[in-house]
């Protein structure tokens, strides 16, 4: 079992920048892809970016195509998101977690998350 926990959100001004962490612990070995997922305030939890941990081959949501840049630390255990020239509407709690590489679906149960507030 995989354990993961995300940090690094808070409030910040349309335009900035945040970069969230998720630190995953357990068996890590088991692996392959990794993500990060947003739900916004009355909306459907959606895909953000995945990152597929052996080579680092990323694909991203169109919506944060350009702005946001997914990577990882192997030896941490570890995923990040960047994320830049911020806007409102990326208001949400961002949630990582394993990726199915083929369909870009959850595979774990979803932690707690980490709230991102954009102000205009």
């Amino acid at each position: 079992q995989v354990q993961l926990v995300e940090s690094g959100g808070g409030l910040v001004q349309a335009g900035g920048s945040l970069r969230l962490s998720c630190a995953a612990s357990g068996r890590t070995d088991s692996i392959y892809a990794m993500g990060w997922f947003r739900q916004a305030p009355g909306k459907e939890r959606d895909f953000v970016a995945v990152i597929r941990m052996h080579d680092g081959r990323t694909y991203y949501a169109d919506s944060v195509k350009g702005r946001f840049t997914i990577s990882r630390d192997n030896a941490k255990n570890t995923v990040y998101l960047q994320m830049n020239s911020l806007k409102p509407e990326d208001t949400a709690v961002y949630y990582c977690n394993r990726v199915e590489w083929s369909t870009i679906s959850a595979l774990d149960a979803w932690g707690q998350g980490t709230l991102v507030t954009v102000s205009s």
